[in-house]
């Protein structure tokens, strides 16, 4: 079957170990796009994404429970194919940064408000049925559109350079994790912090890779995104290592 109908954990435990790679694969799906739109013909670029990008999202829903490389997969595909379909809302329609981070938001309090109301919990700890696991990655790609287009806002029209919007970035998302620590109400601190990881790790993975004249290190998209994917593989590997250690 396609699409197992069990209800078990489809999702991560969310531990320090799954902020890390949130954000390498944020930062790492900005440099990656960035590096294949650059380097070759955008249009076929962006619908191989596509097609790529829509067939680990059938990968993950296939799965049925968590696997850890089935789900940062998609994650990371999220991240490029999402960054690619950013820059072009603001390239080709010219769409200000200040007016799509509004929409999105909008759209992210909607899909929240919607979920709530059919499931009543957003809870991650709760994703253990097909329904409610499509309203997680729609929440997902909403807090990732929002992130994105705020990060851009303040790096470019706000004037804060990447390394400017690292530091607030990195500010604020320390904001509700520390709220947390304190018990105040896990969920909403969840997803305060989960749409920081976007502006974050794209600001920092954009101040090592662009070049000094922009305001970054210079080490170019290429070297950041191999660096970044390899990373980002050996850990996933070790964490599929562990849970298959753990289902014995």
């Amino acid at each position: 079957m396609l699409f197992p109908t069990t209800r078990i954990r489809r999702v991560p435990e969310v531990t320090a170990l799954f902020w890390v790679l949130k954000l390498l694969t944020t930062g790492i799906g900005e440099t990656s796009s960035d590096f294949l739109v650059k380097t070759l013909d955008p249009v076929p670029v962006v619908l191989v994404a596509a097609v790529v990008f829509a067939g680990s999202l059938l990968i993950q829903l296939s799965a049925g429970r968590y696997v850890p490389w089935r789900y940062w997969l998609f994650v990371l595909m999220v991240a490029i194919f999402g960054t690619m379909v950013a820059d072009v809302t603001h390239i080709v329609f010219e769409v200000p940064y200040a007016i799509s981070s509004a929409a999105f938001l909008a759209v992210l309090v909607a899909l929240l408000v919607v979920w709530r109301r059919a499931e009543g919990t957003i809870s991650v700890h709760s994703i253990d049925s097909r329904r409610r696991e499509l309203f997680y990655w729609a929440v997902v790609l909403a807090t990732f559109a929002l992130g994105t287009a705020f990060g851009d806002l303040t790096a470019t029209t706000l004037g804060l350079g990447y390394w400017g919007s690292a530091i607030l970035f990195a500010v604020v998302f320390g904001i509700p994790l520390l709220l947390h620590s304190l018990g105040v109400a896990e969920t909403l601190t969840f997803w305060a912090a989960y749409i920081v990881t976007r502006p974050l790790g794209a600001s920092v993975a954009d101040g090592l890779a662009v070049e000094p004249a922009r305001g970054g290190l210079g080490f170019g998209t290429a070297l950041v995104s191999i660096i970044g994917l390899v990373v980002i593989a050996a850990v996933v590997a070790v964490i599929q290592v562990r849970s298959r250690t753990a289902r014995g």
